[in-house]
């Protein structure tokens, strides 16, 4: 279960973690209100439930209640990586002089809570070097102690004032983290901002077993993807790569996941059809991936009972709408796929038997998509 950053951020502040003033609105009016309230420059953050939301412009900065209300106005009713945007967290901008990370998640080697702490923060963790990374296994049994947080802080660098702030934040995390059932927890940035330590963003998953012990609607967990793939009776996972991914069946999705990886690039989202999927249901799949607008949407079918055939019309089909953009990267094989093969290919969609040519095709488009988004943000 994801948490919006607001829900995530009130429930840093019941656990005595500095965020910035602020709170969520739902419409244009409401953001020019909080910021008179504040009384100076706001940061305007859309509400989604999937990261990247800076680079794709969903986080802008205003000066002033008017300001304020025409960022709120051009937010509101956009779309964030494939999110409705129905609301926005509006608050205090904070000046920053540094950037941290900080965040506990679970090792499922080693059956442990993990703490992760580094001085480079406000990117994504996985790009940050091995080198400017602490990480520290926590022994369940007997908690998490001052003197390691000490340890931790000085290892990143921090000291004075910032380190004993550090402290308390990362002693209070790892108490929400446990007893908020948490898979993970993750304050990316915790910022310097002068004599202050503030969890400028704040990440929260909670255990979905252990939902019947929290009081978190399902409203604010779920996206709009998810609940059209649940109508569907289909399973979808939202990650942070830029590849949206089709296959059937669990392990088929798993084994193309890592090839992607293998190429250079990773899954922004994938969408498991299920080792039976028909015509329509590879349909609806198609349209729901295609609206997550990512730079590559790669189909990988191994059919068994499921016919390649019906894919390639499906695919076809949807092509044929508008709904699927280049590029888009099919592979079939298995039950008839030399019929699904040729109808991909009279239809001019690029088509492979084997796996690794597909992934690999699929990670460089990505690659020369993003060339293309970069370039093209270069020139505003």
């Amino acid at each position: 279960m994801k948490l919006y950053e607001y829900m995530a951020k009130e429930v840093f502040a019941d656990y005595g973690i500095p965020i910035p003033a602020g709170r969520v609105v739902w419409s244009s009016e409401e953001a020019a209100d909080v910021a008179a309230e504040l009384g100076g420059p706001v940061a305007v953050k859309v509400q989604v439930l999937t990261g990247g939301r800076g680079k794709a412009g969903g986080i802008q900065f205003a000066d002033d209640p008017g300001s304020a209300r025409e960022r709120a106005v051009d937010l509101l009713g956009s779309e964030i990586r494939g999110y409705a945007v129905d609301r926005l967290l509006v608050e205090e901008y904070l000046n920053i002089n540094e950037e941290l990370y900080l965040g506990i998640t679970v090792d499922p080697a080693n059956r442990c809570p993990l703490i992760i702490a580094s001085s480079r923060g406000g990117v994504s963790i996985e790009d940050v070097p091995g080198k400017y990374i602490d990480r520290r296994e926590i022994a369940i049994q007997w908690g998490f102690f001052p003197y390691q947080a000490r340890a931790i802080a000085e290892q990143i660098g921090l000291s004075g004032k910032i380190a004993g702030q550090f402290v308390k934040i990362a002693l209070s995390l790892y108490r929400l983290f446990r007893e908020q059932d948490a898979e993970l927890t993750e304050i990316n940035p915790l910022v310097v901002s002068g004599d202050r330590l503030i969890a400028a963003d704040a990440r929260l998953n909670i255990d979905a077993d252990s939902k019947f012990r929290h009081d978190y609607p399902d409203t604010a967990i779920r996206s709009e993807t998810e609940e059209r793939v649940i109508a569907l009776g289909l399973s979808y996972v939202q990650l942070e790569g830029d590849v949206a991914l089709m296959a059937n069946g669990a392990g088929e999705t798993m084994a193309t996941m890592d090839i992607l990886q293998h190429y250079g690039s990773s899954a922004m989202n994938f969408l498991d059809a299920g080792g039976g999927a028909d015509m329509e249901s590879t349909t609806n799949a198609l349209r729901i991936l295609a609206s997550t607008r990512p730079r590559v949407l790669l189909v990988n079918i191994f059919g068994g009972i499921t016919r390649c055939d019906d894919v390639a019309r499906a695919v076809v089909q949807v092509t044929e709408e508008g709904c699927l953009q280049d590029p888009l990267v099919v592979r079939l094989s298995g039950t008839n796929d030399e019929q699904g093969l040729s109808i991909l290919e009279e239809a001019g969609i690029p088509s492979f038997r084997n796996l690794e040519d597909a992934a690999r095709a699929a990670a460089r488009a990505a690659v020369l998509r993003g060339e293309e988004d970069f370039d093209g943000d270069s020139d505003q």
